[in-house]
């Protein structure tokens, strides 16, 4: 995947683009887009899915579905955050999300279980030596 990230950046540069970021009419920010439309602008989601992502899913046989569309991908995104370890808030920032509360209740299924990681993070301060505890 890195590579073929690498490629199309060598091919298509990123095209810097400044809009009101954060909400409609705030304050203007600039970032690179890393996928923009032929013409160097941002692409809405109507286009991609239109011109890019049912293509692309038709050429590798999958049929179009709500299960196989760009929302399934966004979730797919939270769930591999989420499972490494990334926090709600965080999550909810990168989604656009206003409020983690929504995060949270919206992909809390996507969690992973804690009895595990409780269980690992207790392990690993009671088995190690130096587990600076000792200052508490």
């Amino acid at each position: 995947m890195g590579a073929a990230l690498t490629r199309h950046l060598e091919e298509f540069p990123p095209v810097p683009v400044t809009l009101p970021w954060e909400m409609p009419g705030g304050p203007p920010v600039t970032v690179n887009l890393l996928v923009h439309g032929r013409t160097n602008v941002a692409i809405d989601r109507h286009t991609f899915n239109r011109d890019y992502w049912h293509p692309a899913l038709s050429a590798a046989g999958i049929q179009s579905s709500r299960a196989t569309g760009m929302h399934a991908l966004r979730h797919f995104y939270a769930s591999v955050l989420l499972d490494a370890g990334e926090s709600v808030k965080a999550l909810s920032e990168y989604l656009g999300h206003a409020d983690p509360g929504f995060t949270l209740r919206t992909y809390t299924h996507l969690m992973p279980t804690s009895e595990d990681r409780t269980r690992r993070a207790v392990d690993e301060v009671l088995g190690s030596p130096s587990n600076g505890l000792a200052t508490a």
